[in-house]
C-alpha cells in the first residue's frame, strides 16, 4: 500500500477532468483515477470513490452523500429534534459502516462534534442513547482520535451508571474498544478513568450475554496492546499486570469461559485475551490453577475444523508455556498430539503453522523430556511439512528451524532420525531465502552435526570481512 496521501478534493477533481477533458463516462472515470494514483504510490483507502454528484443549477458543487447525510443530521441536533434523530442517525451509521472511506471524509468534516452532542442530546432516552452510541462507534472504528476527553468521560459515566443494562454496556464498550485500538494516549486515559473494572465487572455481571463478554473480553485485550506507531514506548505490561493483580482478570475470564462450552467465538476470545496477560510466570501458573489450561486443551480438541480458533488456542498455549513448571502440565494433559493434528490438519494455514511450531518450541525448551513426547508425536516431521508447505513465509520458516534446535540442542539422539526428514535441505533453503532465519537457521544446521557455512558481509572497509 502506498505511503503517499491526496486529499478527497484532489481526487474529485481528477475525476470531473476525465469526464469533462476526456470524455469518460463516470465509472471509467473514477476507475481511470484510482489506476492514476495508485501507480503513483498513492494511498486511496480513506477517499471516496465515487463520482461527486453534479452542481445545482446555481453552480453550487454538490457534495458527496455522507455528507448530505451529515448535514441532515447536524440540522436536527441543532434543532434539537428529537423525533427526527432516529431516522437520521440511523442513515449516518449505516453510511458509516459501509467503509473507512466515507467515515474518514465525515470525519474530516466535523462528524464527531456532531455526533457527540447527538449523543448529549439523547441522554434522558435509553434507546435514543443507544442509537447515539451505535453511531459514534462506527464513527470511531479506525479514526481513535476523534474521541476527545469529553467524550471519554462520557463514556466513562454511562458504564458506570448503566452497569445493569447489558445493552448500553455493550453500547459502550464498543466505542471504547473502537478508540483504543491503535491510539496508546486513550488507552491510558481510560485506564486512569477507571474502565479496567468496567470491562471485568461487565463479565461478571453479564456472564450470560455472549456478547458482552466477546466484547469486553476483547476491550481488555486491546488495553495490552502495544500497536501505536507514534508512541515509542507504551503501557501494554503494566495494563496486563493492572487486569490481574487490581481486577481478578484471569478468573474472571476463566469462570466466564464456563458459561460458554459450545461458543467458540466467544471461547476464542477469551483465549487471546489470556495470552495477552501471560506476561510472568505466576500469572501462567494461575492460569493452569484456575482450570484455564484445560478449558484450552478440549477448545483445541472440540474446534479443529476452526481455523480462528485453533490459532488463538494454539497462541495462549503459546504464551502460558513461558512458565517451565507449565510446559509440563501441558505435555501432561496431551496438548502435543493436539498441536502436531493442528499443524497437518491447516497446513494450508500460515498462522495456525506458525504458532503451532511456536508452541512446540517453547513446549520444547530446556525440557528433554518435553521432546521426547514431541518427536514420538510427529512433531518434527510436522514442523518441516509446514516449512515445505510455506517457504516463503518468513515467520513459520523461522519458528520451525528454532523447534528444530530445541529438540536436538539437549537430545543429540534426535538428530540422525531428524536430518532422514529432509530437515538440512529445508533449514539451508530458509537461511538463504530469508535473512532473518540466519542466526536460528545456522544455530539449528550446528545442533543437528551439520556442517555450516558462515555468511560473510561486506563491511564496506578494504580488506575487510565480517561473519
Amino acid at each position: 500500500m502506498g505511503s503517499k496521501q491526496i486529499a478527497q478534493e484532489t481526487f474529485d477533481e481528477a475525476v470531473q477532468e476525465n469526464i469533462t477533458e476526456f470524455e469518460m463516462d463516470p465509472e471509467e472515470a473514477v476507475r481511470e483515477a484510482v489506476q492514476q494514483f495508485e501507480s503513483q504510490g498513492v494511498d486511496l483507502s480513506n477517499i471516496v470513490k465515487a463520482v461527486r454528484p453534479p452542481a445545482s443549477e446555481n453552480g453550487q458543487r454538490q457534495k458527496h452523500q455522507i455528507l448530505l447525510t451529515l448535514d441532515a443530521l447536524g440540522r436536527a441536533v441543532a434543532e434539537s429534534d428529537v423525533a427526527e434523530l432516529p431516522e437520521q442517525l440511523s442513515a449516518f451509521a449505516a453510511q458509516c459502516k459501509e467503509q473507512l472511506a466515507f467515515r474518514y471524509l465525515a470525519g474530516q468534516n466535523g462528524a464527531y462534534p456532531v455526533v457527540f452532542s447527538a449523543c448529549q442530546l439523547a441522554s434522558g432516552d435509553r434507546d435514543l442513547l443507544l442509537q447515539a452510541f451505535s453511531t459514534l462507534s462506527a464513527l470511531l472504528d479506525g479514526q481513535p482520535d476523534l474521541l476527545d476527553a469529553a467524550g471519554q468521560e462520557l463514556l466513562l459515566q454511562t458504564l458506570r451508571e448503566q452497569r445493569e443494562d447489558a445493552e448500553m454496556t455493550l453500547a459502550g464498550i464498543r466505542c471504547v474498544r473502537h478508540a483504543c485500538l491503535k491510539h496508546e494516549q486513550n488507552r491510558q486515559d481510560f485506564v486512569k478513568g477507571g474502565i479496567l473494572p468496567l470491562l471485568t465487572g461487565a463479565i461478571i455481571q453479564h456472564g450470560n450475554s455472549a456478547d458482552v463478554v466477546r466484547t469486553a473480553a476483547s476491550a481488555l485485550r486491546i488495553m495490552t496492546f502495544d500497536d501505536d506507531i507514534r508512541v515509542p514506548f507504551g503501557h501494554a505490561h503494566d495494563h496486563a499486570k493492572m487486569i490481574v493483580l487490581e481486577n481478578d482478570g484471569l478468573r474472571v475470564l476463566i469462570e466466564a469461559a464456563k458459561a460458554f462450552t459450545d461458543n467458540s467465538g466467544v471461547l476464542s476470545e477469551l483465549c487471546a485475551t489470556l495470552s495477552r496477560l501471560s506476561v510472568r510466570n505466576e500469572f501462567c501458573q494461575e492460569i493452569v490453577d484456575l482450570g484455564g489450561l484445560n478449558f484450552m486443551v478440549t477448545l483445541l480438541a472440540d474446534c479443529m475444523e476452526h481455523p480462528d480458533v485453533v490459532k488463538q488456542v494454539l497462541s495462549a498455549i503459546r504464551a502460558v508455556a513461558g512458565n517451565d513448571d507449565v510446559k509440563d502440565a501441558i505435555v501432561d494433559a496431551g496438548a502435543t498430539d493436539l498441536i502436531v493434528l493442528a499443524i497437518s490438519h491447516h497446513l494450508g494455514n500460515p498462522q495456525i503453522c506458525e504458532q503451532g511450531c511456536a508452541a512446540l518450541c517453547m513446549l520444547a525448551l530446556r525440557k528433554p523430556e518435553n521432546c521426547s513426547v514431541i518427536m514420538e508425536g510427529g512433531g518434527a516431521l510436522a514442523a518441516l511439512q509446514a516449512m515445505k508447505a510455506h517457504p516463503r513465509e518468513v515467520a513459520v520458516q523461522k519458528q520451525a528451524c528454532m523447534l528444530i534446535r530445541n529438540l536436538v540442542s539437549r537430545s543429540r539422539d534426535f538428530s540422525q532420525p531428524i536430518l532422514e526428514m529432509g530437515a538440512e535441505n529445508l533449514i539451508t533453503e530458509a537461511r538463504a531465502a530469508h535473512r532473518d532465519c540466519d542466526d536460528v537457521a545456522r544455530a539449528a544446521l550446528r545442533d543437528l552435526g551439520c556442517k555450516v557455512e558462515l555468511r560473510e558481509l561486506w563491511t564496506g572497509q578494504k580488506g575487510s570481512l565480517a561473519q
